[in-house]
């Protein structure tokens, strides 16, 4: 187990949004955290703010994510501080908004490694120890979108999505008996600022109240989802429908309407 008197959750991506209502949320349960961002004075902020409130430990790492030898540089930092995880829930993401030719292939090559090498390597380096003590939380943050036709716009944001959602079914299953839990988060919408960053904030408001959910309630389920080992768990009845739609309808005719409704959910 960890050096720390709690189990210890590395979480990536904490600074805001989903990311840090993950934190809130384990650290109400008890858990120490070390909290991943490269906004290192938010990072400080939140862990103080948790670790007064709930009595926990918190550890911030500034890291750039985007470098190919980010896990590396992570392991090695907890190395450093005598630190191993107990958890690890990949959430760091964002959306690359625009059509596939609009960005260069460093662009896409950068969103590849962040938003899927990066979270399959962490889970390959913290997990052996996990399974050594027979106790470990691995969360891959994926979406809704993996469950659904890709759109125009955001080309491999579903791709990408979907890829965690198969991963994490593959090595929940593996894993099974070990005391290692493995689960995908596939949310909905959700009010955060990842709206606002890659630009669809304006779409997203022209949304009904009924198709939105907040990052703590999301959090929430998705740690109970977790503690039950539950391999994929989409947030919301709402949006659970939407997936079953998905997988029900003709891929065509579901093709064509994220074609023709595309606009609305992605910026291009």
């Amino acid at each position: 187990m960890s050096q720390t008197k709690n189990p210890l959750m590395l979480i990536t991506g904490a600074s805001a949004g989903i990311g840090a209502a993950l934190a809130r949320e384990y650290a109400a349960r008890g858990w120490d955290l070390v909290l991943v961002a490269r906004r290192i004075d938010r990072l400080e902020a939140l862990g103080a703010k948790l670790s007064e409130e709930f009595g926990i430990e918190t550890h911030s790492l500034q890291a750039d994510l985007f470098d190919k030898h980010a896990a590396d540089k992570l392991i090695s930092s907890l190395k450093a501080k005598r630190l191993k995880p107990d958890g690890l829930i990949n959430n760091a993401g964002y959306g690359h908004p625009g059509t596939y030719m609009d960005s260069e292939w460093e662009d896409h090559a950068n969103f590849i490694h962040l938003m899927l090498t990066l979270p399959s390597e962490l889970a390959r380096k913290l997990a052996p120890d996990m399974v050594k003590n027979g106790f470990g939380r691995i969360m891959n943050v994926a979406s809704l979108a993996a469950h659904l036709p890709g759109s125009r716009g955001h080309t491999l944001y579903a791709a990408v999505k979907s890829y965690l959602v198969k991963f994490s079914q593959s090595l929940n299953m593996e894993l099974d008996g070990t005391g290692v839990h493995v689960s995908a988060l596939c949310p909905g919408f959700v009010f955060t600022e990842f709206h606002d960053v890659n630009g669809t904030r304006e779409a997203m408001n022209k949304l009904p109240a009924y198709m939105m959910m907040d990052a703590e309630e999301c959090a929430e389920l998705a740690a109970e989802a977790l503690e039950r080992n539950k391999a994929v768990f989409i947030t919301g009845r709402v949006n659970r429908a939407i997936a079953m739609l998905g997988r029900l309808l003709p891929t065509e005719m579901a093709q064509n309407y994220m074609n023709k409704n595309s606009e609305k959910f992605r910026k291009t």
